[in-house]
């Protein structure tokens, strides 16, 4: 029995330790998300700014040649239940998926849950700094001259099926904010991080080609969800991928020191 235990936990979770040890996992990630959602709301910027921001990503997407999002977004929106889809897939998979994929690394390989978390805690963290120092407006709400459709306003969806209205100094009203949050906290697309995150997790548990070919789709179908949507720039996915390399690279260093850690606990055990 002790053999068996000893297998189960080495290299996991300290929580796997313990026979309810997973409630605390839940209870540490709720208090995580909802610390980043707390400060994901407060640190909204001024309109004039976050537009600002808006025409730098476009003038950058046409110097890389890459200023797709209202053609490929006026391609589609005459089919209604295409862009309700896509509309419905942007409010939820983005947060089934992460739970779903942390729920499988914990029961099936607890060493790289450890890594993998870590990775989304501090993908939580460097995404509110994103949104601080960088509030960009998404493509949904800008001027009506740039020919972007609100989709959520303008099609079938779960969410608040409403315009955003600014008041007369030109911010979002109490209302828009209460409805949408910070509007301006496009910069890095969390969609796009989350869901590479997830393919990058799963990708070693998943032995049928059938599945790894889902798990290669599923962030490319949410860049196109975002960008079909009108909720993000291609370069806000850019900003999504930039944020978990290094949020995996400080899950590394975080791994190594406590790595380093153990060996000079047993150093001196042993001495």
């Amino acid at each position: 029995m002790t053999s068996t235990t000893g297998t189960v936990t080495t290299g996991g979770p300290i929580s796997r330790r313990a026979r309810f040890g997973w409630i605390g996992e839940v209870v540490a990630g709720l208090a995580i998300y909802l610390s980043y959602d707390t400060l994901r709301s407060h640190v909204a910027g001024p309109t004039h700014i976050a537009f600002a921001h808006a025409k730098q990503i476009i003038s950058a997407e046409r110097f890389l040649h890459v200023y797709w999002e209202r053609d490929v977004q006026r391609a589609f929106l005459h089919v209604d239940w295409f862009i309700a889809f896509w509309n419905i897939y942007y409010g939820t998979i983005h947060f089934v998926m992460p739970i779903v994929a942390l729920v499988w690394l914990f029961r099936r390989a607890p060493a790289r849950y450890v890594r993998w978390r870590n990775t989304l805690a501090l993908m939580f963290g460097l995404a509110v700094l994103g949104f601080w120092l960088y509030p960009l407006m998404p493509p949904r709400v800008m001027p009506s001259r740039y020919g972007f459709v609100d989709t959520a306003a303008e099609y079938y969806n779960f969410g608040p099926q409403v315009r955003v209205r600014f008041d007369q100094h030109g911010q979002p009203t109490h209302e828009a904010a209460e409805q949408f949050g910070n509007l301006y906290a496009a910069m890095p697309s969390f969609h796009v991080g989350w869901s590479t995150w997830v393919a990058l997790t799963l990708w070693p548990l998943v032995r049928r080609n059938w599945a790894k070919l889902l798990l290669v789709a599923y962030p490319l179908t949410i860049l196109f969800c975002i960008t079909v949507t009108a909720n993000h720039w291609l370069l806000d996915a850019v900003g999504g991928w930039v944020v978990l390399g290094l949020a995996y690279a400080g899950a590394r260093g975080i791994d190594a020191a406590f790595a380093a850690r153990r060996r000079r606990r047993r150093s001196l055990v042993e001495q």
